[in-house]
């Protein structure tokens, strides 16, 4: 075979190769809890997940090739979370992963991507340290970012709405043994420190626990005109019906989980009145928030979302990523996460449209003044008056 064949051959095989491999899916992680306590959010913020990438395949995908979705689920247990991460990255080779609904998980998890410079995105954890695990001087890069509103931002909408419009001065905080529920008490005490405010009580409790009379009690004999909590939908609804027990209603001012639909469903009446921050209420009050509303709905067969706001911040997550996908015009994990902390574009999301929603030292998209006030109202959520 003359030396010109062999080049041509040489030649149509590169060029064949790099065909074959521009048609391959860009594979993108979905890790969360999808069984347990937690998998309202993981669930819903799947298949919020799932329609922004139905949209996005059906218009030609990104960079001319299709998103293919690798969902694990992580059981909202740390351990299983760094597994995980590691099957995602090593043996399925992601380009990038969104989710964690759990700050402990994501605490666990995400140093693998970020050893591996792969992007997360963060689409449902709340813990206020979540994307400042890897920050500078220690680490030049930071791989990790987040669609949701952070514990700082909610802890002080929370004490606003207890202290600065309510004018209470006595508060107790009921917060779950979790890394999410100790953190957020943390951020809570602070912010009630700023108001010169002091927790009458300050009472734990434990993921699954069905009687909350000990830690409502020493609420109720510290005289708490609120109760501020920190925790997960069915042990929430369990502090709501503990009240009811004993006779004593006092308002639940708490963190946006609040809105699950497993505390709207097992507190019934008991939960009305229940307030959260919310960056994303079942409310068709834009065109776009209207037409995911029917989409999820349709898609999924149901009338209420599980839980809205993990839908709708699961969903905006995709859109972000994909928009950095395309500006960086590669999947390289570094290429893309300058390209997050760059965006040209801005982004029509479902909460909010983003315009720089990233910058090399901040990496929160959800900031103050983003989220409003919820309130619980007949099973379901209404924007607080």
């Amino acid at each position: 075979m003359s030396y010109k064949m062999k080049s041509l051959i040489a030649a149509a095989l590169v060029s064949w190769s790099a065909a074959g491999m521009a048609a391959e899916p860009i594979k993108i992680g979905v890790s969360g809890p999808f069984t347990g306590g937690s998998a309202p959010m993981g669930v819903s913020m799947r298949d919020g997940v799932k329609l922004a990438v139905a949209e996005i395949n059906a218009k030609g995908g990104v960079l001319g090739r299709q998103i293919q979705l690798v969902e694990r689920d992580d059981e909202a247990k740390n351990e299983r979370g760094v597994q995980v991460a590691q099957e995602l990255i090593n043996k399925e080779k992601v380009v990038a992963t969104v989710g964690y609904i759990n700050t402990g998980v994501a605490l666990a998890a995400q140093r693998f991507y970020q050893e591996a410079k792969i992007p997360v995105m963060n689409n449902v954890a709340t813990g206020s340290v979540v994307t400042k695990q890897f920050l500078p001087p220690d680490h030049k890069d930071n791989y990790i970012f987040r669609t949701a509103a952070n514990d700082t931002i909610q802890s002080a909408m929370i004490v606003e709405e207890a202290v600065g419009k309510r004018k209470f001065t006595k508060v107790a905080i009921l917060a779950d043994s979790t890394n999410y529920g100790q953190l957020g008490r943390e951020d809570l005490e602070k912010a009630l420190a700023v108001k010169g405010v002091k927790p009458v009580a300050v009472e734990k409790f434990n993921i699954k626990d069905v009687d909350m009379t000990a830690q409502l009690l020493k609420a109720k004999q510290g005289g708490a005109q609120a109760v501020l909590t920190y925790g997960i939908g069915p042990e929430l609804a369990q502090i709501a019906n503990g009240m009811e027990k004993l006779g004593w209603k006092v308002p639940m001012i708490g963190s946006w989980t609040l809105s699950m639909g497993n505390f709207l469903d097992n507190a019934g009446k008991n939960g009305d009145g229940a307030t959260m921050p919310q960056t994303f209420i079942q409310d068709p009050n834009t065109p776009k928030r209207k037409a995911f509303i029917e989409a999820y709905q349709k898609s999924y067969k149901v009338e209420r979302i599980p839980s809205p706001v993990s839908a709708a911040q699961g969903y905006d997550s995709i859109y972000l990523l994909t928009a950095a996908i395309r500006q960086a015009g590669s999947t390289e994990g570094e290429k893309v996460r300058e390209a997050l902390e760059n965006l040209n574009e801005k982004v029509e999301g479902v909460v909010t449209t983003y315009s720089k929603p990233f910058t090399h030292d901040d990496h929160e998209a959800i900031k103050a003044g983003i989220p409003v006030m919820g309130e619980a109202k007949n099973g379901h959520i209404v924007q607080s008056k």
